[in-house]
């Protein structure tokens, strides 16, 4: 049997229910588990221990007194140290808030806590979240689990680091440019990209504290060891902020599919402006090999939106705009000119495509908006036809797995090795610009590791709503043995 730290979540929360196993004890196992093998991977950067361990004994009296929250109650669990958890510190990375302490929890965290989670701890993260790696001033720099010499990703890379080394049980990440679904990949857990407004970001950092507004492209998603505990913890994180709860209720479609032989599978995997490494490329075609032989559909996507070429310019532009308001006006005008200058930017170097529109994006006004706002949504219903034909989408989620820590400055200087030739660090956001850009469900899904033993995950991409299917899909890919969590050596 697995040792507590590495049971599912699921199993879990099912002997905490029996009664075979207690909060308490599940609290230590994962303290006892952090001190000896934090130190390595710098994943957990702040702890509660006391107040947990106060917090688990009440549950497990409670679960006496048959007083139980909820699905997750006297669970121990940790979160992204981006999220707002009263009366603990919540940093973001960045050295300003580096003594904030929350009075309210975001969002999320008072669903957990409602369905009887208990927080100990924050995971690490870039500097208010804005890198593909996890490193900060305050707290230093995560590695990988499978190779220390390697990032865990980011934003969310402290996240599915902790979950990787067994010091969790689930996390929350969120998720802009693949900072669930690209930690996941790295890491080789499970992570989920809801469907847009499918969970509160009230309570996130970045905005700034007290921000109540719903940011574009951004969306907060659970991230574990395996698809059903995905599927356990959406459940309790997705659904309608107070107010709107006398709008609407949470009525997620369900699963379309039992069998991997009833799935009708699309597949991306190749784009010339964005070519992604070899082992990967041959690991997503042994995939879909795979499926044919277990009875599935299996063909070539054919959609007009499934190129690089139409998604990143807008991508690019409308996430411009979204990170403009942080930016300050030397940085602004920075920008200004890296779009007048885009078609020479080759001539220095790798350049991602699309890049030009970032700047522009980030200069323009309103009435530009609305207008890269108008062609996002004629791309989202176009999608829909797409879905007609087929169940999921699947697709690279970065061009390589882990990549080796680089924090050179300034960071688009940074370069990627696919295939042995330098790639634009940027590269990293085109696999993802799809369903970010649109609002459609991504489900990150293990399914293989390079000769040199890092993990990588294949996307799979549902339509709007249809996030119960890409999760079910990815436990069908786990229980016909194509996916899984395996442990990293001597962990």
């Amino acid at each position: 049997m697995l040792p507590l730290y590495y049971r599912p979540a699921h199993q879990l929360v099912d002997e905490l229910h029996a009664g075979t196993l207690s909060s308490v004890e599940l609290t230590h196992a994962f303290l006892d588990r952090i001190n000896a093998h934090n130190k390595a991977i710098n994943a957990v950067v702040t702890l509660t221990p006391d107040a947990a361990l106060a917090q688990a004994g009440q549950a497990d009296e409670r679960r006496q007194a048959g007083d139980i929250l909820g699905p997750l109650h006297g669970l121990p669990l940790t979160v992204k140290d981006t999220w707002e958890v009263a009366g603990m510190k919540c940093t973001a990375g960045a050295p300003a808030l580096k003594d904030y302490v929350p009075r309210r929890h975001a969002d999320v965290v008072q669903r957990m806590a409602d369905a009887g989670a208990i927080v100990f701890g924050k995971t690490n993260v870039p500097i208010y979240a804005t890198d593909i790696q996890s490193y900060n001033k305050l707290f230093g720099v995560t590695n990988n689990p499978y190779h220390p010499g390697h990032t865990p990703g980011g934003s969310s890379g402290g996240a599915a680091a902790a979950l990787a080394s067994g010091f969790t049980a689930l996390e929350v990440g969120s998720d802009l440019a693949g900072s669930i679904r690209t930690p996941a990949h790295f890491c080789g857990v499970f992570g989920h990209k809801p469907s847009r407004r499918l969970v509160s970001f009230r309570g996130h950092i970045p905005g700034p504290p007290g921000t109540e507004t719903q940011p574009d492209l951004a969306e907060g998603g659970p991230i574990a060891r395996n698809a059903k505990d995905l599927e356990l913890l959406l459940k309790v994180i997705a659904g309608p902020r107070k107010p709107d709860g006398r709008l609407w209720r949470l009525d997620m479609e369900p699963a379309r599919l039992e069998r991997l032989d009833q799935a009708r599978v699309a597949h991306w995997l190749q784009d010339p402006l964005c070519p992604i490494d070899q082992t990967l490329s041959d690991g997503y075609q042994n995939l879909t090999a795979a499926l044919e032989q277990q009875g599935a559909l299996v063909a070539k996507a054919r959609h007009e939106l499934l190129d690089l070429s139409h998604i990143m310019p807008v991508y690019f532009n409308l996430l411009g705009s979204l990170l403009s308001t942080s930016l300050t006006p030397k940085q602004r005008r920075q920008m200004r000119w890296v779009a007048r200058l885009e078609p020479l930017l080759k001539y220095f170097g790798p350049v991602t495509a699309g890049l030009g529109d970032y700047g522009r994006g980030v200069n323009q006004p309103i009435h530009e908006w609305l207008s890269w706002q108008e062609t996002r949504e004629k791309m989202r219903v176009s999608i829909e036809s797409l879905f007609e034909e087929f169940d999921v989408l699947l697709t690279p989620i970065t061009p390589t797995a882990a990549i080796p820590h680089d924090h050179s400055h300034p960071p688009f200087k940074r370069r990627i090795q696919v295939n042995g030739s330098p790639r634009a660090y940027l590269d990293q956001f085109c696999w993802i610009a799809l369903a970010t850009l649109l609002g459609l469900p991504a489900t990150s899904v293990p399914v293989g590791r390079t000769p040199a033993g890092l993990p990588y995950s294949i996307q799979v991409i549902g339509a709007p709503g249809t996030d119960l299917t890409t999760l079910r899909f990815a436990q069908l890919l786990e229980d016909n043995g194509l996916a899984g969590f395996k442990p990293p050596a001597g962990f």
